[in-house]
């Protein structure tokens, strides 16, 4: 059956390959820690509703590294409100682009 409401967007909800991810959960836990976080950035805002919530960005290379950091929040017993996939802006894409003709042309030149 090829029924078309069933099929996914290219690379929609697509957890796999390196990325740079951001997951929020509920809780406080303290800068000091992410290096037991696989070096993830740790922040901590407070909500009236929420209370404290902390936040894990950085980059993770692979789905299995996500699960890792993933039961790491769990064994703190720290509820897992959001995972992320963090796109890359058209800024840092442009700037990126930009980068690779200049170090091209710079080989070009400099080969010629």
């Amino acid at each position: 059956m090829n029924d078309s409401r069933f099929k996914k967007k290219e690379n929609e909800n697509n957890f796999t390959g390196q990325g740079q991810y951001q997951i929020k959960g509920k809780g406080h836990i303290q800068e000091s820690w992410s290096d037991w976080f696989e070096g993830l950035t740790i922040s901590t805002s407070f909500e009236e509703e929420n209370g404290p919530i902390t936040t894990f960005t950085g980059v993770i290379r692979d789905q299995s590294a996500l699960h890792g950091v993933l039961t790491k929040i769990r064994d703190i017993n720290m509820p897992v409100i959001s995972v992320n996939k963090i796109k890359e802006s058209n800024h840092k894409r442009r700037k990126k682009m930009s980068t690779l003709n200049t170090t091209t042309n710079f080989k070009r030149e400099g080969t010629a």
